[in-house]
């Protein structure tokens, strides 16, 4: 997979960085360095093409979702980020998933699988309409920080507050914030890097 990997400082975390729809391994890299710069950075570009535009899983519309491809995906994307981490000697478990939209909605796949040690995740204008009822992974030991839209033209309200769920009734540590629209502004980051520095 096309990706960046820039070295941080030895024994600290790892983010991995998962951009949106249209976007490119070069988009979130300056929030990762506000973020905190001493952090190694493994940076992917998502491997599907919709309309010339780059994403992590295909889909049959806005919020429909092709199963078996995002299925197919998110153990691909694992595996990848397994393979860095032995090539670039981290752990799995010290990795921070960072994403924004699409990006979002694949670490929420990855960090939902049995096979999947991610411990933390900040997720930007997320989206999951995803059947969970016979996933019961226990993400007792796993912070997340949320930052949701407030009047999103591609994520309801109501959507948005079932991935806070999603979270919570899995026992994780969650902590939100709502911004407006479908977005990442500065107030946002700025929120996300007190909780991860806190």
């Amino acid at each position: 997979m096309l990706h960046i990997f820039k070295e941080g400082k030895k024994g600290e975390p790892v983010f991995v960085l998962l951009h949106g729809t249209g976007g490119t391994e070069h988009d979130l890299i300056p929030l990762a360095e506000m973020l905190n710069n001493d952090y190694s950075v493994l940076s992917i570009r998502g491997n599907v093409q919709e309309g010339g535009m780059n994403r992590y899983f295909k889909r049959h519309g806005e919020g429909q979702y092709d199963m078996e491809d995002l299925e197919f995906r998110g153990k691909e994307l694992l595996e990848f980020i397994k393979e860095s981490a032995e090539k670039h000697d981290f752990k799995t478990e010290d990795v921070i998933l960072v994403g924004f939209s699409n990006g979002s909605n694949i670490a929420i796949n990855m960090m939902l699988r049995d096979e999947a040690d991610f411990k933390k995740a900040l997720l930007f204008a997320p989206l999951y309409p995803v059947d969970l009822s016979d996933n019961n992974k226990n993400l007792n030991n796993a912070e997340v920080f949320l930052s949701l839209g407030k009047g999103d033209p591609i994520v309801p309200e109501d959507e948005s507050e079932k991935v806070v769920e999603i979270f919570k009734n899995r026992g994780a540590d969650v902590e939100h914030t709502w911004v407006n629209g479908h977005s990442l502004p500065q107030e946002a980051a700025k929120k996300a890097g007190e909780w991860l520095n806190k």
